[in-house]
């Protein structure tokens, strides 16, 4: 495939005329071919979101909530091509890519669309006067979103974005652009107004610094790693851009004495290792109660090695191939400094695969004990199939544990005691914490982090909050 800018209702080519390669991180072969714009590419789909506003935003909420829903009802007809291309682009398997990115990529649509379609003034009574509180666009939103779960965070800033009267220009991640590209497509044969959303291809220097850093973007959603969102921060400041970051990630799993060990095991196992452990509410430093150490870790590790990892397309793989190998390389790095750090590596090594999957990114996921809780591989984020497993001894011990990273985004408790969870999930410094779960999403509530997980909540009534200006009108009485 190669793909193409989407700008102002068309497909173009790059000025440059320069493109990158997108690899399949299963094989290694190459299954597509990247615009690699620059600046000039930027400038025009910039000025067609600013030449779509005007009309665009005159819409009332129900008339985009209206485009909303004929967006997702498109996404919906394209459910398996969806699936195959996040697969076949991410490495993940296809069994996760049904269930997670296609489901989410249609229902962040259709949720935005019925809640925006609701939204109803908010009004204030004095004794002399009413105050009246509306929503009114932004402006033009720069939508930058990174390569782990590409459609499903992309939605996640369009529906609201548009849906609030904004336009947008969005920056997939170079890694992943397939379903970036369908959305695209599938925008375009419902005939949504051109302008309105505009897609520009590239890396983070061609593309992605020129769109944060330009004059006229008055918004910025970013999702990726907290150095690079650093920079995005930096580059918006001067202009004083709204701004959303949601970073990095390195949350902690509790497993106290008296959890449900049947349920806590495969609960763990699933947070520390979803498509592998690439994302960045995985629980990737497990904490146990020392009265059931052993016994914990003993059946984690069972349940581990018995997950089926290779190829993306069998619908029994629960593992994946890793997204590029520069990743698998810091993947590597990180079990030899865990060595050097005194850790045991209880299971882990790279699986025994058919040789068409020789040049892909491969790696077993890994499980390492006896590491000190302040030691690098348990306190920086290493955003693969990597977890550290530490002992704790009491509710105080654990909360010290868990707040001992320059990361706050999520977590996860395990206990059947729920006012003990409810108590120490109160204590953890951090956006998010699920109690006997992990990753059960309910799209109105807030989603994001604290310290270097980023700056402000998006999900709900936070995305409109966050995808407008809001106005108080005052109305005195007679």
């Amino acid at each position: 495939m190669k793909l193409q800018n989407y700008i102002s209702g068309s497909f173009i080519e790059p000025d440059s005329g320069e493109w990158m390669e997108d690899y399949s991180p299963a094989t290694g072969e190459i299954i597509g071919h990247v615009p690699k714009s620059q600046k000039s590419d930027v400038n025009k789909a910039v000025q067609a979101a600013k030449d779509a506003l005007p009309s665009w935003s005159s819409l009332t909420h129900v008339e985009r909530s209206e485009w909303l829903d004929k967006i997702a009802d498109n996404l919906e007809s394209k459910y398996e091509e969806i699936a195959q291309l996040e697969s076949k682009d991410t490495g993940k398997p296809i069994s996760l890519a049904r269930e997670v990115d296609a489901y989410r990529s249609v229902k962040n649509f259709r949720f935005f669309a019925e809640i925006i379609r609701n939204l109803e003034s908010e009004h204030f009574e004095m004794e002399d006067a009413n105050n009246r509180i509306i929503y009114k666009p932004v402006g033009i939103g720069a939508l930058i979103t990174p390569w782990n779960l590409p459609l499903y965070l992309l939605s996640w800033k369009v529906a609201p974005a548009i849906g609030m009267g904004n336009t947008v220009v969005c920056k997939p991640s170079e890694l992943t652009p397939m379903t970036a590209d369908l959305l695209m497509k599938a925008i375009h044969e419902i005939g949504l107004p051109k302008g309105v959303i505009n897609l520009v291809h590239g890396d983070g220097i061609g593309a992605g610094s020129p769109l944060v850093s330009h004059q006229d973007v008055n918004l910025v959603s970013f999702t990726g790693g907290t150095s690079t969102g650093a920079i995005v921060a930096q580059s918006a400041a001067p202009s004083f851009k709204k701004l959303s970051l949601e970073l990095g990630g390195k949350n902690s799993s509790i497993i106290f004495n008296d959890c449900d060990l049947d349920k806590t095991v495969p609960g763990v196992v699933r947070s520390g290792f979803l498509n592998q452990g690439q994302v960045c509410l995985c629980g990737s430093r497990i904490l146990v109660q020392e009265s059931i150490y052993d016994e914990f870790v003993e059946r984690f590790v069972n349940e581990v090695e018995n997950m089926k990892i290779g190829d993306p397309s069998n619908e029994d793989t629960k593992l994946g191939a890793l997204i590029s190998p520069e990743h698998l390389l810091k993947i590597e790095e990180y079990i030899h400094i865990a060595k050097d750090e005194g850790g045991t590596i209880l299971t882990g090594g790279y699986p025994c695969l058919p040789k068409e999957f020789e040049k892909g990114n491969w790696i077993a996921p890994t499980v390492i004990a006896d590491l000190k809780v302040n030691s690098r591989c348990s306190t920086e984020e290493i955003f693969g199939p990597i977890v550290t497993i530490h002992k704790f001894s009491s509710e105080e011990d654990a909360i010290k544990i868990a707040n001992n990273t320059r990361y706050g985004l999520a977590g996860s408790i395990w206990t059947t005691d729920l006012e003990k969870g409810n108590r120490v999930a109160e204590q953890i410094h951090t956006g998010m914490i699920w109690i006997n779960t992990w990753l059960h999403r309910d799209l109105r509530v807030p989603f994001g982090g604290v310290k270097d997980s980023g700056v402000g909540r998006e999900g709900g009534k936070w995305s409109l909050g966050f995808f407008s200006e809001t106005m108080n009108i005052c109305t005195k009485y007679d």
